[in-house]
């Protein structure tokens, strides 16, 4: 009997969901912004995509992709997304992010 090969992994269907959300915003995003963990933006208004987290909580974005992202730069063209493609814009938005660096001084204290 072959049970469990029907069921998807979580952590592939993850995988799946972030690809995706890569492609979306490597075909709608990358003209202006670095969309990835590294390297400036083609257009330097725009920001990096791995520094949005420092602004506000990356799920903020879910309303304004599904109903229209407006921003205050009027050469930004007005995106609307499916909610499944929002799901995965943020999940790839999520796993891009940098992680603050400790304050000086400070030693690394491990999780716990």
């Amino acid at each position: 009997m072959l049970l469990g090969f029907a069921a998807t992994p979580s952590a592939a269907v993850q995988k799946d969901l972030t690809d995706k959300g890569e492609a979306l915003v490597r075909e709608n995003c990358s003209r202006c912004h670095a969309i990835g963990k590294e390297g400036d933006s083609p257009h330097p208004p725009a920001p990096p995509f791995r520094t949005l987290s420092s602004k506000y909580p990356v799920e903020d974005l879910a309303e304004s992709l599904a109903e229209g992202i407006v921003s205050g730069h009027p050469d930004m063209p007005i995106f609307v997304f499916s909610p499944h493609d929002v799901e995965a814009i943020i999940e790839y938005l999520n796993s891009i992010q940098e992680q603050p660096a400790p304050p000086a001084g400070e030693p690394n204290q491990p999780a716990q």
